[in-house]
């Protein structure tokens, strides 16, 4: 079975992923436009399902609707990434730090496995996989907080941080090396005021990353074949 036949008859909540997904990996750009007729047609669903999916995430602000009544990819400029970016600074090094003081009741087994993935995208240069995995990483630890509220709201704000990597990232590092695993040693060792202090510092040098960064261009049609899945 090719992508295209898995792509069909979609639920609502599968074609959002699917959709968030092509932004983690690059493959939908800021500022792309979406087309009702064209999404139904590659997910194989009614324009009635399409329009939930761009309602929620608009709500969740990866969309946003332009003046002409037109729905694109939200492109966030460097000043809004710095406002998500002290948002997450106010919430993650508290997560962060609750995790640590649970961690003889935790089981890190899926953070542990995250990290080898992010290495072993790293090391064989896959920009793509390996923005969606930076991001993938905190929302690993939202939800081991077991707190579906943080977990929802990380989920958006990630998503558009990811959407700041893309447009104002030209390194093949979308975090720095081995902060992750810094993190995560700490919380895994229980030591909270440490994991704390870490994911801060990681949140600031990757704010720091993108606003010294230039843009990257990437075309829609790359998105629209994958849809399709030619």
């Amino acid at each position: 079975m090719n992508e295209d036949q898995n792509l069909r008859g979609k639920t609502e909540r599968e074609i959002r992923q699917k959709l968030l997904q092509a932004i983690f990996e690059l493959r939908m750009p800021p500022g792309a436009r979406l087309t009702e007729s064209v999404l139904a047609d590659a997910f194989d669903v009614s324009r009635t399902v399409i329009r939930l999916v761009i309602a929620r995430m608009t709500q969740d602000g990866v969309l946003v609707k332009r003046p002409n009544g037109a729905t694109c990819v939200a492109s966030p400029t460097r000043s809004e990434i710095s406002q998500i970016l002290r948002v997450r600074r106010m919430v993650e090094p508290e997560i962060a730090g609750d995790l640590a003081r649970s961690y003889k009741k935790l089981s890190f087994a899926p953070i542990v496995e995250h990290l080898r993935k992010e290495e072993l995208a790293r090391t064989s240069g896959s920009y793509g996989d390996l923005v969606r995995l930076t991001g993938e990483f905190h929302l690993h630890l939202a939800e081991l907080s077991g707190n579906r509220f943080l977990f929802n709201l990380i989920y958006q704000l990630q998503a558009l941080v990811c959407l700041g990597v893309v447009m104002y990232t030209n390194t093949e590092i979308a975090c720095p090396e081995d902060e992750h695993r810094q993190i995560a040693d700490s919380i895994m060792s229980g030591d909270d005021e440490s994991a704390a202090e870490l994911m801060v510092h990681h949140l600031d040098h990757v704010e720091e990353n993108i606003l010294s960064s230039s843009k990257q261009h990437i075309h829609f049609n790359e998105t629209l074949k994958w849809l399709s899945g030619e």
